[in-house]
């Protein structure tokens, strides 16, 4: 788990007024960050293509070229000028070194965006725009220094970002480079730091990007224990039975000791599910929406769902019901919810009259999941994602590795079962929304078959292999 900033400059600061680093310093270590990762993957020889600006990003950009003369085969381009100090500085010295820029854009092997950096706070101009499209069209491996060119400050495009395979960002992660908008522009994403530890050089912050090794498995060690050991989970089954039995099944899969459906009629799951009229006496935790429709009656939710004290996911048709919605003011009660942006924008209406477009809440996914949080801060929302945000008071959490692969019905019925077994199995609200949404998204990455071809009964059987 890592710490994401908004923006370095409060940190950048500290390193010169505290720790007497210099800018110069600072930009020799950030760049150097990108020649060993050059290095590291392209033998000498290697043709690279860098275009630089006219600001410090631009002299990250000369910088590197000074740093690869003579063992690579650099062609530095300069459209704009110079103008920073430390641009001018830095193309002075690279000048003196012999390396003379270049005047168009030409094919290279790796190919280098050091045009504009983090900061963007207006649409690039005309002759930028043809610029990074030139760029996108070239086939060589694609950088981009510290953050693609044409992302703005919050993440949106402006209107058009480089289309990088891999954004090397300096110092510390910037939540621009994890709106969902640039999640086809930024690629993977790695820190380069500044000559000094991240622990000296980063301050607190109440956002953080999830990885991999931050996954808890609800693995069993105890051996005396028996299926009461490990919860009873209760998912409601509506209209569209399909819903509830896929999440019903990720919920037994991902551990639940029990997992009753909870019916008007008889249904056919799998055997392993159980199936009732009422929510069973022993149930330790409800999950509702997926498929709902209107199957239940108002006394039957008011009795089994909105005066129960059972810690509960909300997903799917739930946000379209101002009745179950009323939930979310019971403050001593684990409760998370699951929409995705279609889903938040019918909830945030109802809960405050504020009419959104989808448009508008992908743009501001940090923004609203923020104000959501001060509105409800002990609920925790998982907002659905290329790149889900999960959030708890005031603590926001990113999940980055989400992919295309997720992109059909029944992904989102997974991941509610995953959530749900989890508080089932004495987990908390926030902790069960961010080791059920690891688990999804790591499942998935196991997943071998053709990127269009998963089903969420695959998805189920690759989170029972997880280890």
């Amino acid at each position: 788990m890592r710490k994401v900033f908004k923006n370095c400059y409060g940190m950048d600061k500290r390193c010169y007024d505290e720790y007497g680093l210099t800018e110069d310093i600072l930009m020799e270590h950030a760049t150097l960050g990108m020649t060993n990762y050059i290095r590291k993957y392209f033998k000498q020889g290697t043709s690279i293509f860098i275009v630089a600006g006219v600001g410090n990003n631009g002299a990250d950009g000369i910088v590197l070229a000074r740093q690869l003369h003579g063992d690579y085969d650099v062609k530095l381009y300069v459209p704009f000028g110079a103008d920073s100090a430390m641009a001018k500085l830095q193309l002075e010295r690279v000048i003196k070194l012999g390396l003379k820029s270049v005047t168009k854009i030409s094919e290279a092997e790796v190919v280098v965006d050091a045009l504009f950096g983090a900061g963007l706070n207006k649409p690039l101009n005309e002759q930028a725009q043809q610029i990074i499209n030139q760029l996108n069209t070239l086939k060589g491996h694609k950088i981009a220094c510290d953050v693609p060119t044409g992302v703005g400050e919050s993440g949106e495009l402006m209107p058009i970002a480089f289309r990088a395979d891999v954004t090397l960002t300096m110092g510390a992660y910037k939540e621009a480079l994890y709106l969902d908008e640039c999640k086809d522009v930024a690629g993977e994403v790695i820190r380069v730091n500044l000559g000094i530890s991240s622990l000296l050089y980063e301050e607190e912050s109440q956002t953080f990007l999830l990885e991999r090794c931050d996954l808890k498995l609800p693995t069993r060690v105890e051996q005396i224990t028996h299926k009461g050991s490990f919860g009873h989970v209760a998912v409601f089954c509506g209209e569209k039975e399909g819903a509830g039995i896929i999440s019903g099944m990720a919920a037994a899969s991902f551990g639940a000791g029990l997992t009753t459906l909870v019916v008007h009629e008889k249904v056919s799951p799998p055997a392993y599910l159980m199936h009732s009229t009422v929510v069973p006496s022993n149930a330790s935790a409800l999950a509702i929406g997926m498929g709902l429709g209107c199957h239940f009656e108002s006394e039957f939710l008011q009795k089994y769902v909105v005066k129960s004290y059972l810690p509960i996911v909300l997903d799917a048709d739930s946000f379209y019901s101002e009745e179950i919605l009323s939930i979310l003011e019971q403050k001593n009660r684990e409760i998370v919810i699951t929409p995705h942006p279609k889903e938040f924008v019918v909830m945030w209406q109802i809960l405050t009259g504020e009419q959104l477009t989808v448009t508008q809440v992908q743009s501001k996914r940090f923004e609203m999941v923020r104000k959501f949080n001060a509105k409800y801060p002990h609920v925790t929302i998982l907002l659905k994602g290329a790149n889900t945000l999960i959030m708890q008071k005031e603590r926001l959490y990113i999940n980055p590795l989400g992919c295309s692969k997720l992109s059909k019905g029944g992904s989102g019925d997974v991941l509610s079962g995953l959530i749900v077994s989890l508080l089932a199995q004495g987990y908390t609200a926030i902790d069960a929304a961010i080791h059920g949404s690891l688990a999804l998204v790591i499942a998935t990455d196991h997943y071998k078959g053709s990127s269009y071809s998963m089903l969420s009964t695959d998805l189920i059987g690759e989170v029972g292999r997880l280890e």
